[in-house]
């Protein structure tokens, strides 16, 4: 049997994702998407309105696509794109490295950068992203120390898991399928929680103003799912 544990420690379990999307679309994106399916919902508004001259944090930031769309058509002083696979990291500097140094690529755990740069950020946002695969009782607390007083965290989360089970009532993760590089077998685990555990979660670690908003799969069935929408202030 496959010691799951041990796989997920030592392998980029994200190696796969996006991979055949960056081979055909490498172009900015024009818009900004918070929804699983990417087609439907608001769009970059959720972060305040003006970005201009603001510093931004993207946990969990992928390829990059919605990191560099901030920094083509919002004009903020500076995105973090922060990811810890190294896969993810190579393909965030294939498509968007030209567009250093108002992008920054950080290849780190979320929480490690939040607790690194105190009062650092005026704005972080989580598109499925770290918000869903670090321990809220670790990253809250770290993404309120990395906000400047005022500061916007948004982040964007399954409504309830793949599937239709319902969401958690209690802070708990699941064990979700993942691959190896090599295509072995393996689980991440992955936070699915109720509107009011993240809030309680959210206030426990600082923040204030929370809000959540549901917003439907623009087409439902198969694997679409709710979105979960986030907002807190620090």
């Amino acid at each position: 049997m496959t010691d799951t544990s041990a796989v997920r420690a030592a392998a980029d379990l994200w190696h796969h994702y996006g991979r055949g999307r960056a081979g055909t679309d490498r172009g900015v994106p024009g818009g900004f998407a918070w929804t699983w399916g990417q087609d439907c919902g608001p769009g970059a508004e959720l972060l305040g309105g003006d970005l201009g001259g603001l510093t931004i944090g993207d946990l969990g930031s992928g390829s990059g696509r919605h990191a560099a769309h901030l920094v083509v058509h919002h004009r903020p002083a500076r995105v973090d794109a922060v990811d810890a696979s190294p896969a993810q990291c190579a393909m965030a500097e294939d498509l968007y490295g030209f567009l250093a140094p108002r992008l920054r690529l950080v290849r780190s755990e979320a929480v490690g950068h939040l607790l690194g740069h105190p009062g650092a950020y005026d704005v972080l946002y989580s598109v499925f992203g770290s918000l869903d695969f670090t321990d809220p009782a670790e990253l809250l607390p770290a993404a309120a120390s990395a906000l400047r007083p005022g500061g916007l965290l948004v982040a964007s989360t399954l409504g309830h898991y793949l599937g239709g089970a319902p969401a958690e009532a209690d802070v708990v993760p699941a064990d979700i399928p993942a691959r190896t590089p090599g295509g072995a077998a393996a689980t991440m685990r992955r936070w699915v929680l109720q509107e009011q555990v993240w809030a309680k979660a959210l206030d426990a670690a600082g923040f204030s103003a929370v809000s959540t908003e549901r917003v439907a799969p623009a087409v439902p069935g198969g694997r679409s799912a709710e979105t979960l929408l986030v907002r807190a202030v620090r």
